[in-house]
This record gives structure tokens, C-alpha cells and sequence, in this order.
């Protein structure tokens, strides 16, 4: 074996080995220009990397033949090229693990087995025709050469449940072969790499039979939930709050006339079926650029698809097409909303503030809000999309300015309380400077009950774990024993490590569908 060029993926190297004087070390990049000399070893944990290197005659001289071997701590080898490989299994191990994982078609819920059926069925039927043509023929036609050969072919020498059991052997193997081949070039091209096609049908099916969800809320904490939440079904209804008038949003919304695309951008691309490249080109903020700086190209998208189809609405549906979007997101209500709050000072004194970004900048403590249409009418098809839910979920998000302004519009409300679905409430994990300092999930709640009624939720979740930094002026909201003589409360581990201000979207996407499933059992229709 010639070795040109030596490769060693993702191996950082511990010390450089001295011999004859000069240090022995591997290069940054990731292949080593320069065979490596006899002898020389190179230690890695838990194993070594030793080349030797033997002579050997040859019609154009000596040549050296290096070899490379992975040795331990004591210089031994730790792996044997001949000896340790993969073994080999035989024909009828081979042949049962293949029947074994081709069987799983046939699990239930896969919506696969009655197709095979109607295709056998056909196949059947299709035979039965051929074969009455061929008897009419052999019965009547005049004695000819062919006549033998035909009789020979359908094996007349053998008894007839032989022959049903051959030919009918026959026909189903090469049936579910040609299924399988078909099945297989169709949807290769649209399978996840290293996904096997039987788990991919599964998952899809799975969540295309999942519970109707839907979701109130607004910034980063309701996307979060979103992101979690498509594991287990695609019939997520995101309703989002039109109010906000700070930033990218609410330059196009003074600028350009459409409502503020921001959270409907986040909650698009966290319901992305693939939030690869695509989704995070939709999430793109330019930092630089004449009338682009900081806006959000997934704002500018919406945009500019709400001036070609003229609807606010179609532009967003269209958007979730070219992001693959399983489920749907829907703003709260069409209309040109505006935020108000009164809020009180240190020194007692009332302030009414105008618009979502004066909200928060401005000190003090909220003791109202209202949106201006006060009778802003709900968007019909998130009133149906409530009504028809399985579950309602409100949260997480800013307590005041993302989640409250969904419920101030009347009809959504209403049609929240209305609803038969369960309905929980997702407490955050810190407190937001300038809106909820020093609350604690008895706060949250009745906060929201204060603005819409008591007795809205079936069960509230919060967060146990209080473990990392959450910067200056920032505490975590911890749950009030009297929250329990309040309503029913889930307490869990549900932060995200790296961003401790933050739910875990896999954490809080699992509780929410363990207690889900808890209170109603999982849904098969």
C-alpha cells in the first residue's frame, strides 16, 4: 500500500513525538502532504497512530510500503485489519433480516395495506381474464406444434393445488417486487438522506394524525413552542398578534401600509419542514445598505407578495408554501391595530402610552391595555380554527405585548372560552424588563384573567429549574403556592441550557403533548 496522503478526520493531536532530534507533528490542515516517516508515531486519546514503513524489491528499484496501525498506551495494536472485520452473515440470515424489516409495511396506520390489497385485488382479476383466454384458446384451437409446449409450461405434469401454489407464489413475489422497486424510484428523490423510506411514512402519518393545536402568541417564545411541537403533529394553528410597531415591522407598517410581518416571519420559519438554508435566509437581517438596514428579508418577502396578490393573508399562506410550512399561521384580525396601556410611575401617577415600542421603553407598571379599534373583529378563519381545536395553547411570550393583544381582540376571546378544547397556559421561565419585573406565574395568570375573565385555563405549566445567568434586572418567575388553590399547575424541568431565559423547545413541546395525551389518551381518527 502506497500512502500519498494521510487523512484523520476530527482528531486533534496531544503532543508532537521527537525522533533524530526533530518534533513529529501533523499539519492544520487535514491531510499531510508528505508520507510519513518509519517509526515515527503520533498519540491520540485513547489510541496512537504509528506508521511503519517496509522495503521491497521491484523491477524500478526499492520501494517503501507504509502501513498504519492503531496502537494503545502500551505500543501494542489495538485493531486487527484481517481479523477484526466486519463479519459476513450467511444467505438466510441475510434473507430474514430483509423479510423482518419489509415487514413493517404492514404495521397499522401506515394507510398502506389497502392499496395493496385493491393492487392485488386488480392483479387477481387481471390473471383470471388472461387465464380464461388461454383455456379457450388450448380447448379450441386445432392441433398444432405449440399446443405441447403450452401444456408443458403450465406444468400439467403436476398435480393442480402444485401448480396454484407455483404460479400463485410467483405472481405475489414479483408483485410487492414491482411495488417496491416503483414505490421506492418515486419517492427516493423526496426521502430525507439516511431516513429509510417505511420511518419517513411513518412519521409523516403519524403527525398528519395528529391533534388540532392551536397556539396564541407572538415573538421567539411562541416560535420556540412551534419548533417542538411539529415533531408530533402538522395540524398547528399559529394565531399572531398584529400590534407590534417597533423595528423592520413597524417601518413597513408606517412605511409600506401592510400589518407587521415579524412574528408571522418567526413562527414561518420555525413550522418549516426543513429550517436549513432556506429558513434562515427568510430569518436574514441586513446589517448594512441603504433603506435595508435591519430589516428581516422574510419581512420584505411578505411585503412584496402582499402587493402582487393584494391580500395580507394570501401572502403570508403563500410564503408558507415556498417554506414547506406544515400547519398554518394566521394573524389575529386584518385591521390596523394599536396598542394603549396606562401604566404608573414611581410616583403613582398614571401615563397612557401609545403603541407596542413605547410600551416597553416606557417606566412603569402596566395596569391596563386595550387595542384602539376597541371592537376590532377577529380573523374568521382563526375563529374557526379555535373552535375546532383539540387543544389551546396561550404562551409563551411577552406577557403584555405578545400574548394579551390576541386576547383583547373580543371575538378571539370569546371563542377561546367557548371552546371544548383543554386549554393551557405556558408561563415564561424570566420575568421581561419593563413588563413583568419581579411577577411570578400567580402574576401571569391573573394578569390574563384580569383582561379576560377567570376560569379560562384547564391547567397552567411552569418552570422549575432555576439554574444560570439571566443577566441584569432579569429573575426567574417562580411558581406561588397560592397558584394552587388557583387552578391546576405542571412543574417541570423546561429551560434551555444555552439560553436560560428560554424554554427548551424539545423539553416544553414534549409536556405539553405527554399531558395532552394524559388527559385524553393519543387520537387514532
Amino acid at each position: 500500500m502506497f500512502l500519498d496522503k494521510l487523512w484523520i478526520p476530527n482528531l486533534q493531536p496531544l503532543k508532537s513525538v521527537r525522533k533524530n532530534n526533530r518534533s513529529t507533528h501533523i499539519h492544520h490542515s487535514p491531510f499531510s502532504a508528505q508520507p510519513p516517516r518509519s517509526g515515527v508515531a503520533w498519540d491520540y486519546s485513547p489510541f496512537t497512530i504509528q506508521c511503519t514503513a517496509s522495503p521491497k524489491r521491484s523491477g524500478v528499484g526499492l520501494l517503501t510500503t507504509h502501513h498504519l496501525f492503531l496502537i494503545d498506551a502500551c505500543r501494542k495494536p489495538c485493531y486487527h485489519f484481517r481479523n477484526m472485520q466486519e463479519r459476513k452473515q450467511n444467505f438466510l440470515s441475510r434473507l430474514w433480516e430483509s423479510l423482518r424489516r419489509e415487514s413493517q409495511w404492514f404495521r397499522p396506520g401506515l394507510g398502506y395495506k389497502r392499496w395493496l390489497m385493491l393492487v392485488f385485488l386488480g392483479t387477481t382479476l387481471l390473471g383470471l381474464g388472461m387465464a380464461l383466454i388461454i383455456l379457450d384458446v388450448y380447448r379450441n384451437a386445432p392441433e398444432t406444434w405449440w399446443l405441447p409446449a403450452l401444456a408443458w409450461l403450465s406444468l400439467r405434469f403436476l398435480d393442480r393445488p402444485i401448480r396454484v401454489i407455483i404460479f400463485g407464489g410467483l405472481g405475489v413475489i414479483m408483485v410487492m417486487i414491482g411495488i417496491w422497486g416503483s414505490n421506492r424510484s418515486l419517492l427516493e428523490p423526496f426521502l430525507p438522506p439516511g431516513k429509510p423510506l417505511i420511518e419517513a411514512l411513518e412519521s409523516f402519518r403519524r403527525r398528519d394524525r395528529g391533534p388540532r393545536i392551536v397556539v396564541l402568541g407572538g415573538g421567539h417564545g411562541l416560535a420556540s413552542l412551534l419548533r417542538g411541537l411539529k415533531g408530533y403533529t402538522h395540524n398547528i394553528t399559529a394565531i399572531v398578534t398584529v400590534a407590534d410597531d417597533g423595528g423592520s415591522s413597524g417601518e413597513l407598517r408606517k412605511n409600506v401600509g401592510i400589518l407587521p410581518p415579524g412574528d408571522i416571519r418567526h413562527c414561518l420559519a420555525a413550522l418549516s419542514n426543513n429550517e436549513d438554508l432556506l429558513s434562515q435566509v427568510f430569518q436574514y437581517r441586513f446589517a448594512s445598505g441603504a433603506g435595508l438596514e435591519g430589516h428581516s428579508l422574510g419581512n420584505l418577502f411578505i411585503t412584496a407578495l402582499t402587493e402582487i396578490t393584494g391580500s395580507f393573508e394570501t401572502a403570508v399562506a403563500e410564503s408558507g408554501r415556498v417554506l414547506a410550512v406544515y400547519g398554518q399561521v394566521l394573524p389575529s384580525t386584518l385591521t390596523d391595530v394599536r396598542l394603549l396601556a396606562d401604566l404608573m410611575d414611581a410616583d403613582g401617577n398614571i401615563h397612557n402610552v401609545s403603541g407596542e415600542s413605547q410600551i416597553r421603553q416606557t417606566e412603569g407598571s402596566i395596569k391596563r391595555l386595550w387595542l384602539d379599534p376597541a371592537t376590532t373583529p377577529a380573523f374568521p378563519p382563526a375563529i374557526s380554527a379555535v373552535l375546532s381545536a383539540d387543544l389551546i395553547i396561550i404562551g409563551p411570550g411577552s406577557l403584555f405585548t405578545s400574548l394579551l393583544p390576541n386576547l383583547l381582540v373580543r371575538d378571539l376571546a370569546e371563542a377561546v372560552r367557548a371552546s371544548q378544547a383543554l386549554k393551557f397556559f405556558i408561563c415564561n421561565v424570566a420575568t421581561e424588563r419593563g413588563e413583568t419585573d419581579n411577577f411570578d406565574c400567580l402574576d401571569h395568570v391573573q394578569t390574563v384573567e384580569k383582561h379576560v375573565g377567570k376560569d379560562l385555563f384547564d391547567l397552567v405549566i411552569c418552570n422549575n429549574h432555576f439554574e444560570g445567568d439571566l443577566g441584569q434586572d432579569i429573575s426567574w418567575v417562580k411558581m406561588d403556592m397560592d397558584l394552587l388553590d388557583h387552578t391546576s399547575v405542571y412543574c417541570a424541568d423546561l429551560i434551555d441550557l444555552e439560553h436560560p431565559w428560554r424554554h427548551d423547545s424539545k423539553r416544553l413541546a414534549k409536556a405539553v403533548m405527554d399531558l395532552f395525551y394524559e388527559r385524553t389518551g393519543p387520537l387514532n381518527s
